[in-house]
């Protein structure tokens, strides 16, 4: 056959993907146990600053959280470290997607802050490095990307649960050109990554008193991967039975959120990573731009927030990289106070930066030097965060 040779060469290739893969599966199965930070002292906050506009809006969103943090830090209770070296530069000389020594400095922080990085792309000149947010969401086991959309006079308050590890995303560097016509890449699905994203989700319901999960497929089509995902979703939640849920395919899922009239009874979603990452993303515009959405990704032990977008490199050609808007890391930075356990704390700057994007929006973010710069409406929001009546002007606007 004149393809045989080839054939066995992907076969092979093929046989170590799933190898490394099972032996994922037999880490999964191990249980662990949730990190209790009532225990910690100090909890210590990695920020990692990333490519691109990164530093820029990571520098503010530190500057924030360090003011609203002032009391737990001088107590001893919180402290700040700034490590660096995750840049494209330094990871690309050094050809990993986390540099060890990087890796090593996460490792000693509780959680992370981070800026976008850049992830190279075929011809972009950069070596095939993998993802340095997928490497740290696989090297810290961070299942869970949750990113919640809020916009209170649309009666909208959606939170995302993205399974974080898995899916196509989980050997995206390890496909194989079998031919110089036929291309394959890998998708992975497994029952416990899949149950574990799930229980989150559900559990997530019942806590913030939700009613409804909704699960996202293409299970008609995708079936086997897709198909393992959705037999999950049935066995968790009939562990839940105070909680309705519902099966929806991606692309009418889609375009439901964008339909006004129904879309406002969406609640709490839960999802593979290639859906998840496409319907944030759009739920972000939604809200007013991916500028505007922060994520978190969790695990078990560890925790890393950073802005749903990516690093805007034209904006650094152009000399603009000090008019990028903070919103999103100062999002993330609101989940983060919230993993903490400092909830109103966390709900004290989500409110805040509801005020500033979303209703009065005294300082207008352009991108550009038409608007304001990201120092200006940091500024902004801690004069907003430090105001008296803001808990009753976030009441007036909410509801207005």
């Amino acid at each position: 056959m004149v393809y045989k040779q080839a054939i066995e060469a992907a076969k092979e290739h093929f046989g170590k993907v799933l190898e490394g893969q099972l032996e994922r599966v037999e880490q999964l199965k191990k249980e662990q146990v949730w990190i209790d930070f009532e225990d910690i002292r100090p909890i210590v906050i990695g920020i990692l600053g990333g490519d691109g506009i990164g530093p820029t809006i990571v520098a503010e969103s530190q500057r924030v959280l360090e003011y609203l943090l002032k009391e737990q830090v001088d107590s001893g209770k919180v402290e700040f470290r700034t490590i660096k070296g995750l840049t494209i530069e330094n990871r690309a000389a050094q050809l990993k997607a986390i540099p060890d020594d990087v890796l090593a400095e996460i490792k000693k922080c509780h959680v992370t802050l981070k800026g976008p990085t850049h992830t190279p792309e075929r011809g972009d000149g950069w070596p095939n490095i993998e993802s340095a947010n997928v490497a740290m969401r696989k090297a810290l086991d961070l299942f869970a990307n949750v990113r919640p959309v809020r916009l209170p006079k649309e009666n909208i308050d959606w939170i995302i649960f993205r399974e974080n590890t898995e899916d196509m995303y989980a050997v995206g560097n390890q496909g194989i050109n079998v031919t110089e016509d036929l291309g394959i890449d890998f998708r992975v699905i497994t029952t416990q990554g899949s149950r574990r994203i799930l229980e989150m989700a559900f559990d997530h319901a019942r806590r913030m008193g939700k009613t409804k999960v909704t699960v996202v497929t293409k299970a008609n089509v995708i079936k086997t991967t897709d198909g393992k995902f959705l037999d999950a979703a049935r066995v968790v939640a009939s562990r839940y039975p105070g909680i309705t849920w519902d099966s929806w395919y991606i692309d009418i899922m889609t375009a439901k959120l964008l339909d006004v009239e129904r879309r406002h009874e969406f609640q709490v979603i839960a999802l593979p990573n290639l859906y998840g990452d496409i319907l944030s993303d759009e739920a972000g515009q939604i809200q007013g731009g991916v500028g505007t959405a922060g994520s978190a990704n969790i695990g078990k032990r560890y925790a890393m927030f950073e802005a749903i977008h990516g690093t805007a490199p034209r904006m650094v050609r152009e000399g603009r990289a000090q008019y990028a808007d903070p919103s999103s890391v100062m999002r993330a930075g609101a989940m983060l106070l919230e993993h903490l356990g400092f909830t109103d704390l966390g709900s004290k700057l989500h409110k805040a930066l509801d005020i500033c994007g979303q209703y009065e929006k005294r300082v207008i973010m352009t991108g550009r030097s038409t608007g304001a710069t990201s120092r200006e409406f940091g500024d902004y929001l801690m004069a907003t965060v430090q105001e008296p009546d803001m808990e009753a002007r976030w009441e007036l606007y909410s509801v207005a």
